[in-house]
């Protein structure tokens, strides 16, 4: 999402077989790292219901969480 020199991030739920920019299952939050500081809004609930079901995150999202204080640093899953 976003614009030319203006990205905007969905944090979303995809199937792994679909591709990057392809359908995903649910939007979790998103990520605006044009403000400052960056803005990271997610549904806790949602991607804590996520996880239960078996969903991997990936690093980047991983990352983004730990910021939050979503998931403990030394937290290693996958």
């Amino acid at each position: 999402m976003g614009a030319k020199k203006k990205p905007f991030y969905r944090i979303v739920a995809a199937d792994s077989e679909a591709p990057r920019d392809g359908k995903f299952i649910d939007i979790l939050g998103h990520y605006d790292p044009m403000k400052d500081p960056a803005i990271i809004k997610v549904d806790k609930g949602k991607i804590d219901s996520w996880l239960e079901r078996g969903a991997r995150i990936s690093d980047s999202v991983k990352s983004l969480l730990k910021k939050q204080g979503m998931l403990k640093p030394q937290s290693t899953t996958g």
